[in-house]
């Protein structure tokens, strides 16, 4: 038998749909002349196995051309964590996802572990953005069925590629650009019955509830904005000096920290080191033993393969902490290490079609070949995702943007900005960029921390603290002075150094 939620069950003898109402109007707010929604026909309990716990699923069906009424219709993929406590706010949470291509309903269960707190007095709302997760997603076959390790390494994908790509789709892509997408939430909102809401957007998430805050304000109450990626960023050609910032201060905190700069001196020097042995035409092959299977392969490795494979393990200070290693393991010809981060299926899944329809009519025609490859000059990171993105574009539709979309969003709606100190992809001075043209916001730069904050410390406190007050100024940040970055492994025991005599 489905079971209510605990903090609905005694609204029980109402309906599912009652007891969303009593909840977020107190039986009698909202205008009386408006056509109320009944979120029950939107919402039910989640069949058993579909959801978490306590759960609501549920599909809303939304215009693909928004400016077609009698066009063809998706359905975009609800998951609603109903409050659990009885005295629950009317103003849930709306979680926007990363990627571009990341499915919101795929982060539900990882939230709610983070941050069970904040699951307690506000309905929790995921949507799987158009193309992504459950709605009509975006995919790419011939890259979707990868699924065996090092196949996500550098390689030729053709137009021809691209464009059988484009064929395989049940979708017109130039429509699934964040300003549509955020219209589509906007109506989710109001088919769920809910006035204004809260938005917690996370790395491209942080782009889409900006463009949600300057589309809809009055449907706004605050704004959680975790690794900012603004709308006028020009993803990803600022990659290259993003992500050599991010290495310089690895590199530094290694030769700051006695221990580390005794077991790897030079680290920096060992990096370049590495990287230019293996800028080889064509590139030299490896044996690496399978992670998962144990099965030996004949890898070919070049730079850019090991360079984007720095860059992804930047991400998390946790991972960051065996760069020291992993380098010296593959100046000694093992890659296995190092590798272990070039496996797809360890990381999110990101419909890849959606990622291009959003990049490529947001910010690939916004930049060139020529500024990539000068922004890469001084980096580790090279210039090949930028061809990749602008050979992509070619052949991808471009959506079309409303006038003035790349201006910087300027908003009085209270909004608290989080970075990692040691972001690779959206450091501080995107905050700080962002935060320009938000005057009632607040900008907390979490130490020791990389790209998204949930992990570091006290973080998801302060966002409850925030969401409670709608004020930034209102959470006590000195909880972060105590984030630091983890120390180095120095061994494949963890932070110590190695035995005499043995192998590493």
């Amino acid at each position: 038998m489905l079971k209510l939620p605990r903090g609905w069950r005694v609204l029980a003898g109402i309906g599912v749909a009652g007891a969303l109402l009593l909840l977020r109007y107190g039986g009698g707010a909202g205008d009386a002349d408006e056509e109320v929604p009944d979120p029950e026909s939107i919402v039910s309990p989640c069949p058993p196995g579909e959801g978490p716990e306590g759960a609501l699923c549920g599909v809303l069906e939304v215009l693909e051309n928004r400016a077609d009424p009698e066009g063809r219709k998706i359905g975009l993929n609800i998951l609603v964590l109903p409050a659990t406590e009885q005295n629950a706010e009317p103003d849930p949470v709306f979680y926007l996802a990363g990627g571009p291509g990341q499915a919101a309903t795929e982060l539900a269960p990882l939230l709610r572990s983070l941050a069970p707190d904040l699951f307690r007095y506000r309905d929790s709302v995921f949507v799987d953005q158009r193309g992504t997760g459950e709605s009509n997603p975006l995919t790419c076959d011939f890259l979707e069925e990868r699924t065996g390790y090092f196949d996500s390494m550098p390689e030729e994908l053709s137009e021809a590629d691209w464009q059988d790509c484009l064929d395989s789709l049940d979708a017109s892509p130039a429509h699934y650009t964040t300003p549509v997408a955020m219209d589509d939430l906007e109506e989710v909102r109001v088919a769920l019955g809910y006035g204004p809401v809260n938005l917690w957007g996370g790395s491209y998430g942080t782009r889409a509830a900006t463009v949600f805050l300057r589309r809809h304000p009055d449907s706004v109450r605050s704004v959680v904005l975790d690794g900012v990626a603004p709308v006028d960023m020009r993803i990803p050609l600022h990659f290259p000096e993003d992500g050599e910032r991010a290495l310089n201060l690895l590199t530094a905190a290694c030769a700051g920290d006695p221990a580390c700069d005794a077991r790897f001196p030079g680290l920096r020097n060992s990096i370049e080191t590495l990287l230019a042995s293996l800028d080889q035409d064509p590139p030299r092959e490896y044996r690496i033993r399978h992670p998962r299977t144990g099965d030996w392969e004949e890898v070919p490795i070049n730079r850019e393969l090991v360079a984007g494979v720095l860059r992804a393990v930047l991400y998390s200070p946790q991972s960051a902490a065996l760069v020291p290693l992993m380098v010296e393991s593959a100046l000694d010809g093992d890659f296995g290490p190092l590798m272990v981060f070039a496996d797809p299926v360890a990381g999110p899944q990101l419909a890849i079609g959606m990622f291009l329809s959003v990049l490529c009519a947001e910010d690939v025609p916004f930049l060139t070949l020529d500024e990539a490859a000068d922004a890469a000059e001084e980096s580790f990171v090279g210039e090949l995702m930028t061809e990749q993105m602008l050979e992509a574009c070619a052949v991808w539709p471009r959506g079309e943007l409303p006038d003035g979309y790349r201006e910087p969003v300027r908003s009085d709606a209270p909004v608290l900005i989080l970075s990692g100190e040691l972001d690779p992809v959206t450091p501080p001075r995107w905050g700080d960029h962002a935060a320009a043209t938000l005057p009632n916001s607040r900008h907390l730069v979490v130490p020791g921390t990389g790209h998204g904050t949930l992990r570091a410390g006290c973080a998801t406190r302060l966002i409850g603290e925030f969401f409670d007050s709608a004020d930034p100024a209102a959470p006590d940040a000195s909880c972060l002075a105590g984030v630091a970055r983890p120390p180095f492994w120095r061994s494949a025991t963890g932070p110590v150094d190695p035995k005499p005599g043995t192998e590493q």
